[in-house]
């Protein structure tokens, strides 16, 4: 479904911009705040930390091989990957995906 903004979302808004979009989203039945949209990514990134708070048992990573290059260049090794049930907007206009 299309996302759309109305000149009440550029209140305080000094155009053009570039800022960044960050949203609150449902992820395994629990509130998660802050999530940063980077449509540059190429990857979906979730910190050890909000993974220990999601309390999935860390069995559940599958391994990954590939390293990624962080922010400021240095080569991280992911713990693995998971496929996680993520909830967007509120009923009745939402949508529910499973992202790795």
């Amino acid at each position: 479904e299309v996302i759309t903004f109305s000149e009440a979302d550029y209140e305080g808004v000094r155009l053009p911009h570039d800022d960044a979009v960050v949203v609150t989203l449902l992820v395994e039945l629990f509130t998660m705040k802050r999530i940063l949209i980077d449509s540059g990514s190429s990857a979906d990134i979730l910190y050890k930390h909000a993974f220990d708070q999601l309390r999935i048992p860390a069995d559940q990573l599958k391994p990954v091989k590939t390293p990624l290059v962080g922010f400021t260049g240095e080569t991280i090794h992911p713990l693995g990957s998971i496929n996680l049930s993520v909830v967007a907007g509120t009923a009745p206009r939402q949508t529910q995906v499973q992202m790795t």
